[in-house]
């Protein structure tokens, strides 16, 4: 179905695939895996570029007449309703049903109906209002303007639109960055039982293990393709690793032996064309490379100053919104204690970051009271902040603004450095960084004042996962509270004790994991 043969490609002269080789059969779901920088984006872009302006010596082919397709960006806010630019990212179903309505030839009409009737062009609503319901619309919204959306919502409908057409190929890259729990759910099912051929990008652990069937990992600018999910990949790659390790062992024992030999007998005369030959086998001995795993920097979330008495903070009768015509949530009555690991599930829409931002106080409560220690120190991180960051500003003049005046730019270098901001990039400009290195930023400078509570609201959509499992083990480690919004399912088991569920205007307790609720919202997909 597709194929890359001998890849190669730099950027600003960095190479990114050399020699690179992959086979991709028909029907195949990949997980397309790597680093952060390491090029994924940039392949799928590759893909479709090459695949748009085909060329005989082309590294990257399709089968003939496949249709590819992929979100190439978000919606823009007009007044064509979501129903209508879904049914429209179907290129060949619109021209092909605009093209029916003037063709005159008969010849030419029977051709358009056969086509259509090949590509269940009639029944297109139908699976558009499927896609639709299951990435969090409801009926009301299919037919609302896509300018009455935020961007995210409008990007969840592009996603729609790609899934609506069913190409022979689907590129997605991180479809789950713009799904809550619910819909990254609904896109796990969907991708196991889409009749054709997937390449998707993501850091989702879970998505991974649970819906590909085979995993395409880029590494050391080289491209290897596995049967398996993400885990499976892993224990493949530390089996391969350490067979070579096994491999290099022998072989090293095995120079040494023939560099004795000839250390000890070269000067003798009767041994001398023995040790000419042990020469000779050890310059063709060719070296056994074993990977360098490269490193992840850790995060660091340093221990709260003074440890306070429980509750940390208690919510008592609030309602919250933002005024009167627009209440989200009513009667909250919570509390969290120092210790407290809790994740906060619920539909997107529903007032989850309403309900964090009420309790960080970027947000004043409509009715109730916040009840809290008068030392309590809280770390608030939010998507949104990525947009706050002061550009033209560098990494360093970031950290030097959060530090008390007059820290020394060498303290705040060694600062930067702990972030993950070595000397090279503490000099970089924000809007230059990435999204994982922006999110790096602001979780760093978030943890400077020691707060006794961490507030995370979809911290890990920019993080490798590698940075996500980094960011566990930190978590882990924190003698705080933390507050959590994810549509990452392992890192919320990994790191929550407790569910808070908000829904139909209430938030309250949950009793049950996170199994549980996925399981309840699976129910309720199947009962709708």
């Amino acid at each position: 179905m597709l194929s890359i043969t001998d890849l190669d490609y730099s950027v600003q002269g960095r190479p990114l695939f050399r020699r690179a080789t992959a086979a991709i059969s028909a029907g195949w779901k990949v997980g397309l895996i790597g680093r952060n920088g390491t090029g994924k984006s940039t392949l799928l872009r590759i893909i479709r570029e090459e695949l748009e302006n085909p060329t005989a010596d082309s590294p990257v082919k399709l089968n003939k007449g496949a249709r590819i397709g992929w979100v190439a960006q978000e919606v823009d806010a007009t007044d064509d309703t979501i129903m209508d630019v879904v049914l429209a990212a179907d290129l060949e179903r619109s021209a092909l049903m605009k093209e029916s309505e003037t063709a005159t030839d008969p010849d030419r009409i029977g051709a358009i109906h056969e086509r259509l009737m090949d590509i269940d062009a009639w029944n297109a609503d139908t699976r558009a209002a499927i896609v639709l319901a299951g990435l969090g619309f409801s009926s009301d919204d299919f037919y609302r303007a896509t300018k009455e959306f935020s961007g995210g919502w409008r990007m969840r409908a592009a996603i729609a639109g790609v899934l609506v057409s069913e190409p022979d190929v689907l590129l997605l890259d991180e479809p789950t960055n713009y799904l809550d729990l619910e819909g990254a759910a609904w896109l796990e099912g969907y991708i196991r039982k889409y009749p054709h051929t997937v390449v998707m990008v993501s850091h989702d652990r879970e998505l991974l293990n649970r819906s590909v069937t085979h995993t395409l990992a880029l590494e050391h600018q080289q491209l290897s393709i596995t049967p398996g999910g993400y885990d499976d990949w892993m224990t493949l790659r530390a089996a391969k690793n350490a067979q070579l390790t096994a491999q290099k062992a022998k072989q090293d024992a095995e120079r040494a032996h023939l560099q004795a030999f000839v250390d000890r007998f070269k000067a003798k005369a009767s041994k001398a064309r023995q040790a000419q030959s042990r020469v000779k086998m050890l310059e063709k001995m060719q070296d056994i490379a074993i990977p360098i795993a490269e490193r992840t920097t850790p995060f660091n979330f340093p221990a709260p100053k003074g440890k306070l008495a429980p509750p940390m903070l208690v919510l008592e009768d609030a309602n919250l919104g933002y005024g009167d015509a627009a209440l989200i949530l009513s009667d909250v009555n919570l509390r969290f204690d120092p210790d407290d690991r809790i994740a906060i599930v619920g539909a997107n829409g529903q007032g989850k970051t309403t309900l964090v931002k009420s309790i960080a106080q970027r947000l004043p409560l409509m009715a109730g009271e916040r009840k809290a220690s008068g030392s309590l120190k809280i770390g608030y991180f939010s998507q949104d902040q990525l947009d706050e960051l002061t550009s033209g500003e560098t990494v360093l003049d970031h950290v030097m603004q959060k530090l008390p005046k007059g820290t020394p730019q060498s303290k705040a270098r060694g600062v930067a450095a702990q972030m993950g901001f070595p000397y090279e990039k503490v000099e970089t400009n924000v809007e230059k960084l990435s999204g994982g290195e922006k999110v790096r930023l602001l979780l760093g400078l978030m943890s400077i004042d020691k707060p006794h509570v961490l507030i995370l609201d979809e911290p890990t959509s920019h993080l490798d996962i590698d940075s996500r499992e980094a960011l566990i083990y930190a978590l882990n480690d924190f003698p705080g509270a933390v507050l959590l919004i994810t549509h990452d399912v392992y890192l919320a088991e990994a790191t929550a004790e407790r569910l808070w569920l908000v829904k139909d205007g209430k938030a309250v307790r949950y009793d049950g994991d996170l199994r549980d609720y996925k399981k309840l919202v699976m129910q309720a997909d199947r009962a709708a």
